[in-house]
Formats: C-alpha cells, structure tokens, sequence
C-alpha cells in the first residue's frame, strides 16, 4: 500500500528591503509559515534597494487572485511594481522520514543531542538531549542552536545559574540543556503556540518536566516573565533584527551580573546586534563563529567571564 503525504504549496516572492513587513503580512494570511533571507548573501541587508526573498508554505491551496491583489496593494502602498508570485505544489515526500535521516547526532561539548531514532548508547561522560527535527525550530543541526550550545556549556562550567530564561525557545532545546546539565529550573518562551506545546513535550519526553516552564510571549511582554526576572541568563536564539530591537527590554530584565546568549545572526551582522546592547551597557564577553553564523555572550559586569 503507497502511504500519502500531505501536499504542501510554496509561495514566493522577491522584494526590495522597505516591502518586506507589509509582503511579510499578506503571505501570512494565505500561507501557514513564512521565511524571509537576503536573495544575495553578500548585500548590504540595510539598503533600501537589496532584495529579500520571501517564502511560504500552505498546507491547502493557494487563492493565487486574492494574493496577487493583496501584494499589489501593499507595492501601490510603497511605491513599488507588484512582485512577480510563484506558487508551486512541494514534490510528495515523506518529512518524518526525510528529517529523521537527515539528522544525525550530534555532539556540542558535553552535550550529545540525538531524534527517536537513535538506537545506540548514548557516549559516557554526556548529557543526552532527545529532540526530534520537526515543528518547531531547533534540533541542533543548526549553526546557531550548535554556537548556543558551545556557549552554555563553556559558561555552566565556571558557574551556576539560579533563573535562566530562554526566549523565543523553539523546540526548548537550549533551555533543556541548561536544566538538564546546571540541574535548575528553566523559563521557556515563545510567541508560537506550537513552539510552546513542542517544548513542554520535549520536556516531559527529556526527564525535565518538573525543571522546564514553557509559556507564550510576544518577547518580553508576557505576566510570566514580568513575575520571574531579573534573570541571570538569557539565551535568545532568534534574529538579528528583533534582537537588536529588543536590546533595551533585555537589559531591562538581565541582572546586574547576569549574562545573555544570542544567535540568528549572520557574522555580518555582529554589528548590528553589538551597537544595539552597547547602548544598554551591555559588553561582549566572547562569540562563537560557525560558518557564517555567531553567537555572542554578553554581560552587564566588567568581571564576568566566560
């Protein structure tokens, strides 16, 4: 018997940097999840001019009348030409299997991250972290989630944390892997629902149930956060652009020796991120470069160390 699939459409579009919020939008309501990336690596991400590529993924056929008459509505807004859509059906393929061997273990200092599907014995000496790739965003295979688990386990050799906080935490995995290897209790936030239900489940399946809480946050706005800072650690695996947007409400919730993680963000865009903490009085205590990707440990004392 031929096992089905579910089909998937994708849907993308190429616009200039001042098009890309109002596109952003009109994708989202046509479309289950949105990506956006420079179209060219090497472009000034802040010219006006440099385009970005917008991509989504619907799990039900695209209104392809409605969307065009949306985007062109947002271009007219702007004063830009429509963007020319492609809508096209993914080939029928089975994800689970695809991404189950297509993700080795994979082992970040102390830590040893492996799916379901891992058979053997987990190597003595490591802390062994079951995450399935899936829904939500952070498996380990990722440079960035790879550079924040370097980071954690070069800081959770030197120190104990007593209220780490992990925001935007996908599928938990680096608030697991402070709970799991510090033994304390964690915070995991995410603005996605199915980041939130992914992490708690990821939790229970990890021994950590009582150790991890997940909650919904559109950043650092939820009551749950409020209640529970200031933290000693932040680890924030997102983007470069919310990042730096939400430098000011980080240093607001980081204690006076506390330190930050961040990652999603291209070598590039160091900058960006660093001016933006700077600001707050944050410093850099070191970075992690994997590729073309950093992550970068920040604190507020001068004495920290990494």
């Amino acid at each position: 018997m031929t096992k089905s699939h579910p089909t998937i459409w994708r849907v993308a579009i190429t616009v200039p940097l001042p098009a890309v919020e109002a596109c952003e939008k009109v994708m989202e309501t046509v479309t289950d999840a949105v990506s956006w990336f420079l179209e060219d690596p090497a472009a000034d991400e802040t010219d006006a001019k440099t385009l970005w590529r917008l991509e989504g993924f619907a799990k039900t056929p695209v209104d392809r009348t409605a969307l065009d008459a949306a985007l062109a509505v947002a271009a007219a807004a702007i004063g830009i030409e429509p963007p020319r859509v492609t809508v096209e059906q993914v080939p029928d393929t089975d994800w689970v299997a695809a991404n189950l061997r297509d993700f080795p273990p994979i082992a970040a200092g102390r830590f040893f991250i492996h799916g379901s599907h891992f058979a053997d014995r987990p190597p003595a000496g490591k802390v062994a972290l079951q995450i399935d790739a899936g829904a939500a965003f952070g498996s380990g295979e990722h440079a960035t989630t790879l550079g924040c688990l370097l980071a954690l386990d070069r800081l959770l050799r030197r120190r104990h944390f007593r209220r780490p906080l992990d925001l935007g935490c996908g599928s938990g995995i680096l608030g697991l892997a402070v709970a799991k290897l510090g033994g304390t209790k964690v915070l995991a936030a995410d603005i996605d629902p199915v980041s939130v239900r992914v992490a708690t489940a990821n939790a229970r399946r990890n021994g950590a149930a009582r150790l991890v809480r997940c909650l919904p946050s559109d950043g650092y706005r939820s009551r749950g956060i409020a209640r529970c800072r200031p933290f000693d650690l932040i680890v924030a695996n997102i983007l470069a652009r919310p990042l730096a947007a939400m430098a000011a409400d980080l240093a607001s919730h980081l204690s006076d020796n506390g330190i930050a993680v961040l990652s999603g963000l291209l070598v590039r865009q160091e900058r960006l991120v660093l001016a933006a903490h700077r600001m707050q009085g944050l410093s850099l205590l070191g970075r992690f470069r994997i590729g073309d990707w950093s992550t970068l440990v920040l604190a507020r004392s001068p004495r920290a160390r990494l």
